[in-house]
């Protein structure tokens, strides 16, 4: 017997706002740790920025405690995939590039995005597979939209990583599906045919987040339950925004500007809401 679909969640307009007040909170959050990553900064450092960031919002943090991870970002440097545990004992050097993932919660209602940030001059095929990464993020944003299938959004992903060079797209990890939780249905893969999966719908919301790495695309995840790093030792990027489906327009909750110049170079309008 077949098992039934995963239910996704439909935000009211009142509730999208709340979630673009949490998704505010990511992108000053996500602003401050860029700015402050340096070499010799610890990404320990970059944990209390965030939490710093939290404490003048009056927010709180969708990752500390989550199936008890222990901070308030994950930083994830170098040949670490995603879901690096912050350490004192890390310290940024020139050259790397560190991810950084954040979460917020307003009223209850979650914010999710991620950014690959390079530490001072970083080696070319670094500095392009971080903007190959980000831009599949953009281009997978761009589909989705209302009457657009789920897995439109993976393989536009897939599609605009394939064209910018030889890449390993991280097997089974992906987007999810976001509201009053963090990971919700549905899944989100960054690879895939189009034209399948559940139609969107207005009030969905979804994390896109593609993970690109320089070699293989497998992975293993260390003995500290969390870290996910790739097995033949390649650096990885990791981006990701969280994006509203509105009746007129998409709208990045987790971007200052709500997408408005990154989609509209590739002719999507926004929804009204966002202005």
């Amino acid at each position: 017997m077949r098992g039934l679909p995963e239910r996704i969640q439909l935000k009211t307009p009142d509730q999208i706002t709340l979630m673009r007040e949490a998704g505010l909170v990511v992108a000053r959050a996500l602003a401050a740790m860029r700015d402050a990553a340096a070499p010799g900064v610890s990404t320990a450092d970059l944990d209390g920025v965030a939490r710093g960031v939290l404490s003048e919002a009056g927010a709180t943090p969708s990752f500390l405690g989550y199936h008890g991870y222990p901070a308030v970002i994950c930083a994830s440097v170098n040949d670490r995939v995603v879901h690096g545990i912050p350490s004192t004992g890390e310290k940024l050097r020139e050259g790397d590039l560190v991810s950084i993932d954040f979460g917020a919660i307003v009223e209850g209602w979650h914010g999710d995005a991620a950014i690959s940030v390079a530490i001072g001059e970083v080696a070319p095929d670094v500095a392009a597979l971080s903007a190959a990464c980000e831009k599949s993020m953009w281009d997978g944003l761009a589909v989705a939209r209302s009457g657009a299938r789920l897995t439109d959004i993976s393989h536009a992903v897939e599609t605009s990583i394939r064209g910018s060079g030889t890449y390993g797209i991280v097997a089974g990890y992906g987007g999810h599906g976001i509201g009053s939780e963090m990971h919700m249905a549905p899944h989100i893969l960054n690879y895939g045919r189009p034209g399948k999966g559940p139609r969107l719908t207005p009030g969905m919301a979804l994390a896109i987040e593609p993970m690109v790495t320089l070699g293989s695309r497998a992975t293993e995840e260390l003995d500290d339950g969390w870290t996910v790093v790739t097995t033949d030792g390649s650096w990885a990027a990791h981006w990701e925004h969280t994006v509203a489906i509105l009746e007129d327009g998409p709208w990045v909750l987790t971007a200052e500007d709500g997408g408005r110049a990154e989609l509209a170079a590739r002719g999507i309008e926004l929804s009204a809401a966002a202005a």
